[in-house]
């Protein structure tokens, strides 16, 4: 599909609230068959989220520690990782340290799973996310570990206001452009 049917599907889907705000843009290089060219999304005309760039507005995180570290990344912990965590240690460890040991354990994993998203991110074509996009339901693409198609699926105008606001808890482990794209939509509501 070119670009600019791509781009007018793409902008079909947009919630009405965010049209004229958030917009998909791509550059080519013609004469430069080595060179991919670039995607990338604005929000009120400000490069937001740009593919392969990291110096966007976004952070991107180099290191696990960095995850660890950052103190916007609330990771809730249930009793039930407690629990666990209680009796691989058979009861031996004092209450608020087993908070502390499920925490890390569970950051660990989310920043491991966070890098990851990243990384593919980084390598991935913008063209064919978002045809996986066009071509899936708006639940797999919410569901989905892939940054991009989170961020496709929460300007989408499919998605209703009573999902976004149940989904927030599951925002807050996401990467922060899709937190950010998140904040955005909530916004408009």
């Amino acid at each position: 599909m070119s670009w600019s049917k791509l781009k007018q599907n793409l902008d079909s889907f947009l919630c009405p609230a965010l049209q004229g705000r958030v917009e998909y843009r791509a550059t080519s290089y013609r004469y430069l068959p080595d060179k991919a060219g670039l995607s990338y999304l604005t929000v009120d005309k400000k490069n937001v989220f740009n593919m392969s760039d990291t110096t966007t507005l976004i952070s991107w995180y180099q290191t696990e520690l960095e995850i660890k570290n950052d103190t916007n990344i609330q990771i809730p912990i249930s009793n039930e990782e407690i629990e666990a965590i209680r009796k691989e240690t058979k009861g031996t460890v004092p209450e608020d340290r087993l908070k502390v040991i499920a925490r890390n354990r569970k950051i660990t994993v989310h920043a491991k799973e966070l890098l990851s998203a990243q990384s593919s991110l980084s390598k991935s074509n913008f063209v064919v996310t978002a045809n996986k996009f066009l071509a899936t339901s708006i639940e797999e693409s919410i569901e989905s570990d892939d940054i991009l198609l989170n961020v496709l699926a929460l300007v989408d105008r499919r998605v209703g206001k009573k999902r976004i606001i149940n989904m927030s808890e599951k925002i807050r482990l996401k990467h922060p452009i899709v937190q950010y794209f998140y904040e955005l939509r909530r916004s408009t509501l």
